[in-house]
């Protein structure tokens, strides 16, 4: 017994040790964490495998299926029957109330049925390979999926990591200009009004800093889950922000043609479209003959007493075999009417298909527009951010030397941290950007 405390204590430490332990991840590694243990993803990937067990139980139905049974019967009171009596050496006219059989039978029986020609059957089969298909595409495309929500999830981690420590840095900063302005002011050499300034200043920089220390909470939340672990689960990312915006550069992807028949959801549509044809195909196999034959074979047995189980009861063997032919001849215009709908169905996911197509084509042009424009737009907020501390530098000196104005020096403080703040916008634009024309295109360049 105290042995087994020890054991269940050590495995507590273990599995407590084991839920403090930092992940350590890449982007790159985080994706293809999330592709093992994302939950959707293994959802996903059971749908194959459910699509995969009714292919083979649509397969099954063609093959021999055989069936058997037992059946136990006991007359409490038997059935009486009435015959002529002159059968028996009676009068004309005369009936005469008989009992057949015995008081109690038992049978065993198996019987083997094999399906000959049935149209829907085949078409059963077809429509199969389609919804294997379907659910693959289903599959791949909740791997898309989560690959940009991972990419998007720790893009927006690095960009509070990164906006939490611009704005510590610009707090640090603030603090010694407003302890070093409140002793030029506490000697008479400096109005209140600059002291107030800085304060105000300082103020919105201490909220805007608890902010982002909770919005970084969150987005480690939201990239725990993506990935596939508990929501409170330490993580350490190992890219940061600008080399993974300068590694997401790439001109070369914006040259790449957009082919949409490699776009997931083009494949769905297709599918769709497919699977649409094949029911067209089944209603009208509806009308072909349905061809099955049977054998079976089995054993009976009588007695007035239960004696079924002794060897010395006596059993009857019977056997036989047979083909069943179904001919359908008039449905009053049911089955025209169920093959006229299917003809809609399919003429509907051919415009679905070609809509798709067009859409595709133009969320493509979109993407790259977009994927361009994110690129000029981090050179240009980069040199704005480069002219941005110039300036916030220029008038600090000029402030301190008393030739520059404490409310010039807050608009350029202010000025400089929304440059900050737009810097890191357009390098997580990029990435996203960049995920997001990937995505629709299908590629990893």
């Amino acid at each position: 017994m105290k042995n087994q405390s020890i054991f269940i204590f050590l495995m507590c430490f273990s599995f407590g040790f084991s839920q403090d332990t930092t992940i350590s991840l890449s982007l790159q590694e985080a994706i293809d964490y999330a592709l093992e243990n994302n939950r959707q993803v293994k959802n996903a990937a059971r749908d194959v495998s459910a699509a995969e067990e009714q292919k083979r139980e649509t397969i099954a139905i063609g093959l021999p299926q055989i069936n058997g049974n037992i059946n136990y019967q006991n007359f409490l009171k038997q059935q009486v029957q009435i015959v002529p009596g002159e059968t028996f050496g009676g009068a004309a006219g005369e009936f005469i109330p008989v009992l057949f059989g015995t008081e109690q039978n038992a049978s065993a029986s198996a019987t083997l049925n094999q399906l000959i020609f049935d149209g829907s059957y085949i078409v059963g089969l077809q429509s199969t390979k389609v919804f294997l298909e379907i659910s693959k595409n289903a599959q791949q495309k909740t791997e898309i999926q989560v690959r940009q929500n991972v990419i998007n999830a720790y893009g927006n981690v690095l960009l509070a990591e990164e906006s939490e420590a611009i704005l510590i840095k610009n707090r640090s900063v603030l603090r010694e200009n407003l302890e070093e302005t409140t002793q030029i002011f506490e000697n008479g050499l400096e109005e209140e009004e600059s002291v107030e300034q800085l304060q105000i200043t300082l103020s919105g920089i201490e909220s805007l800093l608890k902010n982002a220390t909770r919005l970084k909470k969150i987005a480690f939340q939201m990239l725990n889950i993506t990935i596939g672990i508990d929501i409170n689960a330490p993580l350490l990312l190992t890219d940061n922000l600008e080399s993974l915006t300068l590694s997401n550069i790439s001109l070369d992807l914006l040259n790449i043609e957009g082919d949409v028949e490699n776009n997931i959801d083009f494949q769905i549509a297709e599918n769709d479209k497919i699977s649409k044809e094949l029911l067209v195909k089944l209603e009208k196999s509806k009308a072909l003959p349905q061809i099955s034959g049977f054998f079976n074979a089995g054993y009976l047995g009588y007695d007035n007493d239960f004696n079924f189980l002794k060897a010395s009861q006596e059993w009857y063997g019977f056997s036989s075999f047979g083909v069943n032919v179904n001919i359908p001849i008039f449905s009053s215009l049911g089955r025209t009417a169920k093959t006229q709908q299917a003809k809609i169905e399919l003429e509907k996911a051919g415009e679905n298909l070609t809509e798709t197509e067009q859409q595709l084509k133009l969320q493509i042009a979109a993407a790259k527009s977009n994927y361009k424009f994110a690129i000029e737009d981090y050179q240009n907020k980069k040199n704005n951010l480069a002219l941005a501390e110039r300036i916030e530098k220029k008038n600090e000196i000029k402030f301190f030397e008393g030739i520059g104005s404490s409310f010039e020096l807050r608009q350029a403080q202010t000025q400089l941290y929304t440059a900050q703040q737009a810097l890191l916008q357009t390098m997580l634009d990029i990435i996203t950007t960049k995920a997001e024309l990937e995505t629709l295109i299908n590629t990893n360049f």
